[in-house]
């Protein structure tokens, strides 16, 4: 079954007077279709009350909502899917409980990671991080444009079919380069939600972005 994996993700993330209800319903008014609710240090019913709200959201503007690290939550509030870490849930049992429909998408860091994610049963991978982000705990060694590259490369001629998304520290003038190393897409979360100006941010992600690939913000 192939499904669209949107160039552009964006996250949320844990922002003092900011919440992911707020974060998710800006970004659905500023066109943003693929949204990746990322919450770190919560308890499980209050994950699931902000999921079950920014879930509300989206289904309004029409939104794709991936869940980050929880699959069980992203059964409970019927989101389109899930992205996993190396930690957390395995991908087959992921799979298993989410069904075939679901989005599975999967973080990556080495070129094993990549080479070893063809036979699995994800969407998309996430290589990073790109640069330093604050945004993870135990963050492996940043990859910078020259690996980064690399590994794509690497990957495509070792025949890893999967769309692989840029994640880790983006910023506005790192997308150019990024496509330019034939990535498929970027996430963003700090750029955006630590701007003094987010829905500014937002948009010019999305003017930048579409010079590059030539398509709408899916």
């Amino acid at each position: 079954m192939h499904k669209s994996i949107a160039t552009l993700h964006y996250l949320t993330q844990d922002v003092p007077g900011f919440s992911h209800t707020s974060q998710v319903q800006m970004a659905c008014e500023a066109g943003i279709r693929w949204i990746q609710l990322r919450i770190k240090n919560s308890l499980y019913q209050e994950w699931l009350k902000i999921a079950e709200e920014v879930r509300m959201i989206t289904m309004k503007f029409n939104t794709t909502l991936i869940i980050n690290d929880n699959p069980s939550i992203a059964k409970n509030v019927e989101a389109d899917g899930v992205h996993l870490g190396r930690n957390d849930m395995s991908v087959n049992d992921a799979r298993n409980m989410l069904g075939d429909e679901f989005i599975i998408g999967l973080s990556a860091h080495s070129l094993k990671e990549l080479i070893e994610s063809r036979g699995a049963s994800i969407d998309y991978v996430g290589l990073g991080p790109f640069h330093f982000t604050q945004t993870k705990n135990e963050l492996d060694p940043v990859l910078g444009l020259q690996k980064f590259r690399e590994r794509i490369a690497e990957a495509r001629l070792q025949g890893s079919p999967k769309p692989i998304i840029a994640i880790g520290g983006i910023k506005l003038n790192d997308v150019e380069n990024l496509f330019n190393a034939v990535a498929d897409g970027v996430a963003v979360s700090s750029a955006i939600n630590l701007s003094p100006a987010p829905a500014d941010a937002m948009a010019q992600f999305i003017d930048q972005i579409k010079i590059f690939q030539n398509q709408e913000i899916l």
